[in-house]
């Protein structure tokens, strides 16, 4: 289903706007600093509950104590209101057909697809991105992934918090957190390798047909241990390092130090690829997350665009244009 309009009062630069959507492609024009990122923010928020830029009180038009974004979604409409609280932290009630919640569940989001300056630096940036990257996607197609990776980022904060105590405080309660974290830690690295695998089946594929070159090009998730084994050898691996992370105070292994990479022809893109390569590759890793969200979830996501056709040569602009056609897009 497609959005129909959507309302905005006191969000951002916005006093109170109402735009009509169509159900093919919207174009969003304007100068800079002129609001247009802040519609695609308040498109996202409202859809999966969340924005890349984060949820603080700047959401909320100087001077004011609320906000309100209400949107249309074929007669079926959704409001999100953010008001700040006494120590100016935002705080999000949505309503649903008429049921109000303080945070959107996964089977009440509209998935979507966001494509914005930052992810032209996925390949060559650091592995914090990628980590993101395959993480969000997951939450979208994998709903109970939101609280094992919620989980686990709470017990390695825990084990952190222990590493900085007395030795023999650690000695007593460490293991119990290992315990947790080598469980966590197994769902997480399972879950973002059956991800890249399932990438790999039409990467190569996709990327030819983008480039119109014979280019082979992989994905390849970096972890240690073995994915295979990960649990059992990973929980040895934090007892044999206790000494060291106690030295440094955090735990210096797991995935929330992994890394995925992309090879071109066996090599890693880093080091081969050329700019217009790294797009291509970009443009390929989208175009497959909007098919897999598609397949797993039965609807066809929203798709995002903030100001990325200026990073697109002309071949590479056609080839997106002509992808969209079949989705409710976004483009600034």
């Amino acid at each position: 289903m497609a959005l129909v309009s959507i309302r905005l009062r006191n969000f951002r630069t916005y006093k109170d706007e109402t735009f009509e959507l169509d159900p093919g492609v919207n174009i969003i024009v304007g100068p800079n600093t002129s609001g247009k990122t802040n519609l695609l923010e308040a498109l996202q928020l409202i859809t999966i509950g969340k924005s890349h830029r984060g949820l603080g009180d700047d959401v909320v038009a100087f001077n004011k104590p609320w906000a309100r974004l209400d949107i249309d979604e074929e007669s079926n409409p959704r409001t999100l209101k953010i008001e700040l609280t006494a120590d100016t932290k935002a705080r999000t009630t949505f309503i649903i057909n008429k049921q109000s919640s303080l945070r959107l569940s996964s089977s009440k989001t509209i998935p979507i697809v966001l494509f914005e300056p930052n992810h032209l630096q996925l390949l060559t940036g650091r592995p914090q991105l990628r980590r993101d990257f395959l993480d969000d996607l997951i939450e979208q197609i994998k709903p109970e992934y939101k609280k094992v990776r919620s989980g686990y980022l709470r017990t390695l904060a825990q084990r952190n918090n222990l590493l900085k105590k007395s030795t023999q405080f650690i000695n007593k309660q460490i293991f119990a957190w290992d315990v947790r974290l080598s469980d966590l830690a197994g769902q997480t690295v399972k879950a973002r390798s059956e991800l890249i695998n399932n990438f790999n089946e039409d990467l190569p594929k996709l990327y030819k047909q983008l480039s119109q070159t014979k280019t082979n090009v992989q994905l390849v998730y970096q972890t240690n241990p073995d994915v295979k084994k990960f649990q059992a050898q990973y929980i040895k691996l934090l007892q044999k390092d206790l000494e060291l992370d106690r030295l440094r105070g955090f735990t210096g292994r797991g995935p929330h130090r992994d890394d995925s990479v992309v090879l071109i022809n066996n090599r890693p893109a880093l080091e081969v690829a050329s700019r217009g390569e790294i797009r291509t590759i970009l443009l390929a890793l989208k175009i497959l997350e909007v098919k897999l969200i598609e397949k797993v979830r039965g609807q066809k996501p929203l798709l995002l665009l903030d100001d990325v056709f200026s990073e697109l040569d002309g071949r590479r602009r056609q080839a997106l244009t002509k992808f969209l056609k079949n989705y409710q897009t976004f483009i600034t």
